[in-house]
């Protein structure tokens, strides 16, 4: 708004930081330093790979000893079987991390060193869950063939119990492992997609995703139960509280497990729309300036970035409209974004009021140029307060004058009383705030054209018309007078008597320009309280 160029628009604040920008406290918030953000990564991605191991090995037991129907291990077989087991868990947790996270940190090296990515490491960033899925996927069938081989040397009977097992194991191991490190890679996904990327979402999206997590938390479950219960039944001499074991154990596996799976699975779909409904609802407060870490490479995060992108319009907007308003003002802005533009006018009653500074030539030439700018500045603050306070539009500044109109582009059905107020105003303040200068004011009213003139590439909104021209002559004429303060009887005849009680008319004068004579009113002296009109 014209008089507050030093004020920052309500509209595009500075947002507050999101306190979780991506789903979760473990991840830490958007700004972390490098260093940080490697050792986060770090850590979780190794813990979550220990922890879907560790789970891993125990739903083998559980499955193994207690559950999978058929001959139980001998004490031989047990012993081969758990210190195997024992090796080569540890084993695979080493070299499988080891070498998992070692690969991830080489993909990830852009990152935890604060530089851009390329478009290739973007891409490879982004499989690094599945890239470290696979992984696990290799490890537990390589478990499944030695372990196998294990079972048919020290006890036979114990097939196909083992790779049923490792194999419901390993699913279990793979799923947790998707879950948990895609996860713990959302603050590096979002540097990935820190310009508001994917352009298209991974193949198959959310809807792949959702089929997967069904696969992996139902599906593989309850495929493992209906093959347990074949292999009760083929065998034979199962008996009923054996029976109530397996169904019990498996049915709390399988809910257990289907809860985490979908847990995992709930919050990565709705930790981005969590973020964007946060976004939106401060972008209702007026934040434009927020945005939304961009983590998730299915239509989530399309939809993520499709805000962003939104929110940096309604920005980018606000700014032209304000910068729009500070140039034409307030009411010709939300005219013309309300209606678009259109040339030609319409003819208005309104109340002109033009104000002009007396000697700016000999000002010019006896002061440096930023004292001249910053001594026009103080005197166009005042002109432009009093005006916007009244309900004016300071419609132009020619050089060191101003043009300020009353009842349009909107109409003001009192703009000849708050036109004659405004000008007595600014007649009292500017010899207080600014006395280094002098100005004349003329004030008149009556019918004027109003609208946009020039070319469909450049044109401005102004008011034509006699009201114009007299106001300009009776500034010239004011500048001579010891008020600095004129106006035409006519806009006294308009406006409310209350406001015209402060005026006294004069002399009848033959302006510049002009046929018909002009009754002259100014300022009654000692000069009233000014009358402020809400």
């Amino acid at each position: 708004m014209p008089g507050s160029a030093d004020q920052t628009p309500t509209a595009v604040r500075a947002a507050e930081p999101l306190e979780s920008p991506y789903g979760s406290r473990l991840l830490g918030p958007a700004e972390q330093s490098d260093a940080a953000l490697r050792l986060r990564v770090q850590t979780l991605l190794t813990f979550s790979l220990m922890a879907a191991n560790v789970i891993g090995a125990g739903v083998v037991v559980v499955l193994l000893v207690v559950v999978i129907p058929g001959a139980a291990p001998s004490p031989r077989a047990q012993l081969v079987l758990i210190v195997a087991a024992a090796v080569y868990v540890v084993g695979a947790l080493l070299v499988g991390g080891w070498i998992g996270t070692r690969r991830s940190l080489r993909v990830l090296n852009w990152a935890v060193t604060g530089r851009e990515p390329t478009e290739h490491e973007r891409t490879a960033t982004m499989r690094v869950p599945l890239q470290l899925t696979l992984g696990q996927v290799v490890l537990w069938g390589i478990a499944m063939v030695v372990f196998t081989a294990l079972a048919v040397v020290v006890q036979p009977a114990l097939l196909p119990a083992v790779p049923i097992t490792i194999g419901f194991a390993g699913v279990v191991v793979c799923a947790n492992a998707y879950l948990l490190s895609e996860f713990a890679l959302r603050p590096v996904a979002a540097k990935a997609l820190s310009d508001d990327r994917p352009d298209r979402p991974h193949k198959g999206g959310v809807r792949l995703r959702i089929l997967l997590f069904w696969c992996l938390g139902t599906g593989v479950p309850v495929a493992g139960l209906l093959v347990l219960g074949g292999l009760a039944l083929g065998r034979g001499g199962y008996t009923t509280d054996q029976l109530a074991v397996t169904v019990i154990v498996l049915g709390g596996i399988v809910l257990v497990f289907g809860l985490l799976v979908t847990v995992f699975t709930s919050r990565a779909v709705v930790a981005p729309v969590s973020s964007v409904r946060d976004a939106l609802d401060r972008v209702r407060r007026g934040e434009l300036s927020v945005r939304i870490p961009v983590y998730d490479g299915t239509e989530l995060g399309q939809l993520q970035a499709g805000v962003n992108h939104m929110v940096r319009g309604l920005a980018d907007r606000e700014r032209i409209r304000d910068l729009f308003g500070r140039h034409v003002g307030e009411d010709v802005a939300d005219t013309a974004l309300a209606g678009g533009i259109e040339f030609g006018g319409e003819v208005r009653e309104a109340s002109v009021l033009f104000v002009d500074l007396a000697g700016s030539t000999t000002l010019a030439a006896t002061r440096p140029p930023t004292e001249v700018v910053d001594l026009l500045n103080r005197f166009f603050a005042v002109v432009v307060e009093e005006i916007t306070r009244h309900r004016g539009l300071v419609n132009k500044f020619i050089g060191d004058a101003a043009l300020a109109v009353f009842g349009a582009p909107l109409p003001v059905p009192d703009h000849a009383t708050r036109a004659l107020a405004a000008a007595r105003a600014i007649a009292e303040r500017l010899p207080v705030e600014v006395p280094d200068v002098v100005a004349g004011i003329g004030v008149a009213t009556g019918p004027v054209v109003a609208g946009n003139i020039g070319h469909h590439s450049r044109f401005e909104y102004t008011v034509i018309g006699d009201p114009v021209n007299e106001a300009a002559r009776l500034t010239e004429l004011a500048k001579q007078k010891p008020g600095r303060l004129v106006a035409s009887a006519t806009v006294l005849g308009a406006a409310t008597a209350a406001e015209a009680a402060h005026w006294a008319t004069g002399e009848d004068v033959l302006l510049r320009g002009r046929t018909a004579t002009t009754t002259l009113a100014t300022p009654q002296e000692p000069a009233p309280e000014v009358a402020r009109p809400a």
